[in-house]
């Protein structure tokens, strides 16, 4: 009943909000009619995303590929094609490509940039409901203006340079008027903050606009970055991102002369030792919550801001991450909440999912966030199941709105999950152990799922053991559950011991086993979407249960020697030999 009386709240929220944008575009309009444009630019700030010069022949030729997807227009400008995608074209509108044809220096380059800016506020610049027009993607292409305006105003005659002033000025109108009407909501509010403060000090104005953006980022960066450094939305990809806009903005206010805000200065200064606790040894980060492929050209770019020799966190409460490191093994755990709801758009239900990698390699993974391209798939990501831990009949820990006809008022939010997530943490003269549960199938099962991970001090063994303890009467139906663990396309899998243990083998042909408390253990298949290419197939561990026949087992990733391996091949050769090579194993 109260999560029924919590969406009907939400609802009639929702409602209004919709109600205050049909009213917006109207009186935007109006106001930017009658507002004088600045008269010019007194600083382009640096982008400090990687640029590739041959990208900047491809969009001369007329072939655009972005966001997944390709496209030749065959001589007419990209903002008459019909797109290929709404990611295509968000993209297209955001000119986040203009840094390639900067890249490439040459006068050509320059006038093929001024020409596409030009088409743009011929034919898509006047605001509507089109992707071009939605907040994220205003905010992408101001700050790419600005960065850019070099190559777009150099040779530019007075008229152009006076249209791309005025194409400024209504986008900072209609950002703070969407802002103002609350239209502008999650992490978008805190980049839309980024955009006018940067506008503030780019233009030239009397310079209470700029003192305006910048209280507005100081508010803003307080709401939405944690005091461990993580991002309320709880995605480490929002991580990278911020980190993009925010380096090049302090170097901003520093070229005008400009105290930035302390808020900036600690913000940046706390993201960078998070990234760092979310990273693994082959350099790409954890996936948990929204985060896919890493790029590593971008993740070193921004890395490179950070002390090298620092080490990283290993415990972040507010965030709701930890990190456990003993030789050359890696592991890092989900256990935290759902952020709240407008934050949410983008989280997974992984509450007390785990990876464990051991150096450079990846063993145990999440299945990560698909492209936009694959809104299927992106669902079926975020549900539990997807993620390396207990799940109760095939059922998420999270509700979503999608799927339940509430898109229309909530998006891809997410209506309910964990209240509350335990976590201790042992710091032991021989190993480390993580004391965890969430109480997400409480209300539908009756049932806390508590989860014990202990990684011995030389890295060699992972121990674990899930638990589904019965808090109300509900527990008394027998369920079934499922441990899963999703296992990197680089590893290969077979099973031994009569299905009663997995080997595991490296690229480096080092060998591990999994095994569960002598209960048979099944092969099954999952995709891996952090792939730099494409999505990958792979495949997964599973222990099927049923909690009338036990609610708890235990389980162990553990490192095979040179001669343990030949045992085990000689066990599976000679079953009458099985018995003792389990006990070894």
């Amino acid at each position: 009943m109260e999560d029924k009386l919590q969406i009907v709240r939400r609802v009639a929220a929702r409602a209004a909000g919709y109600l205050r944008r049909l009213a917006t575009f109207p009186s935007f309009a109006l106001t930017a009619m009658r507002t004088t444009p600045p008269e010019r630019l007194l600083i382009a700030p640096q982008d400090i995303r990687t640029s590739d010069s041959t990208i900047a022949s491809e969009i001369y030729s007329g072939y655009f590929a972005l966001a997944g997807k390709a496209i030749n227009l065959h001589g007419r400008s990209p903002f008459e094609v019909e797109a290929p995608s709404p990611s295509w074209e968000r993209a297209l509108n955001g000119f986040g490509w203009l840094r390639h044809l900067r890249a490439a220096d040459t006068a050509l380059a320059r006038a093929n940039a001024r020409a596409l800016v030009d088409d743009f506020l011929t034919l898509a610049e006047k605001p509507s409901a089109m992707p071009a027009w939605e907040p994220r993607v205003v905010v992408r292409r101001t700050l790419s203006f600005l960065s850019q305006s070099p190559i777009i105003l150099e040779s530019a005659d007075r008229k152009f340079y006076r249209r791309f002033m005025r194409a400024l000025t209504r986008t900072q109108l209609f950002l703070e008027r969407q802002i103002a009407a609350g239209l502008v909501r999650g992490e978008e509010r805190l980049f839309a903050a980024i955009g006018l403060a940067e506008l503030g000090l780019c233009m030239q104005n009397d310079g209470s606009f700029q003192r305006r953006g910048t209280r507005f980022l100081a508010d803003e960066l307080v709401r939405q970055i944690l005091p461990d450094g993580g991002h309320v939305s709880r995605n480490p990809d929002v991580l990278i991102r911020l980190l993009l806009d925010l380096l090049p903005l302090r170097q901003t206010y520093a070229a005008r002369g400009v105290a930035p805000p302390p808020q900036l200065l600690n913000a940046i200064d706390r993201i960078l030792p998070m990234l760092r606790m979310l990273r693994h040894g082959d350099g790409t980060l954890a996936l948990f919550n929204g985060m896919g492929v890493t790029e590593p050209d971008i993740l070193a770019t921004v890395l490179a801001y950070d002390d090298p020799r620092a080490k990283a966190m290993v415990n972040a409460p507010h965030s709701g991450y930890q990190r456990v490191e003993a030789g050359a093994s890696l592991l890092i755990v989900d256990v935290g909440r759902p952020p709240p709801p407008e934050f949410s758009t983008s989280a997974h239900a992984g509450c007390l999912s785990f990876e464990f990698s051991v150096g450079p390699q990846r063993l145990v993974v999440n299945c990560g966030a698909p492209d936009a391209n694959r809104g299927a798939a992106r669902r079926a990501a975020r549900a539990t199941a997807a993620h390396s831990t207990l799940v109760v009949d095939d059922t998420s820990s999270c509700r979503f709105a999608s799927g339940r006809g509430l898109e229309k008022w909530f998006g891809d939010e997410i209506l309910s999950g964990p209240r509350q997530v335990g976590v201790e943490r042992q710091n032991q003269p021989t190993k480390t152990r993580l004391l965890l549960a969430h109480d997400g199938y409480d209300m539908r099962f009756g049932l806390i799922h508590e989860r014990r991970l202990t990684l011995g001090d030389d890295g060699m063994r992972l121990e674990g053991k899930d638990r589904l303890r019965a808090v109300s009467p509900k527990a008394e139906n027998s369920v079934p559950y499922a441990l899963r663990f999703h296992i990197h396309p680089s590893v290969r899998l077979q099973t031994a011991l009569e299905g009663r243990a997995v080997l595991l083998d490296f690229p480096d042909d080092s060998r591990w086993v999994f095994t569960a408390q002598d209960r048979r253990v099944e092969i099954e298949e999952s995709a891996f979407f952090a792939a730099t290419d494409s999505p990958r197939p792979c495949e997964q561990i599973v222990v099927h249960c049923r909690t009338d026949e036990n609610a708890q087992v235990a389980w162990a990733f553990q490192r095979m020697e040179k001669n343990q391996e030949k045992e085990e091949t000689a066990a599976d050769e000679h079953p009458e030999k099985e018995a003792a090579d389990r006990e070894k194993v």
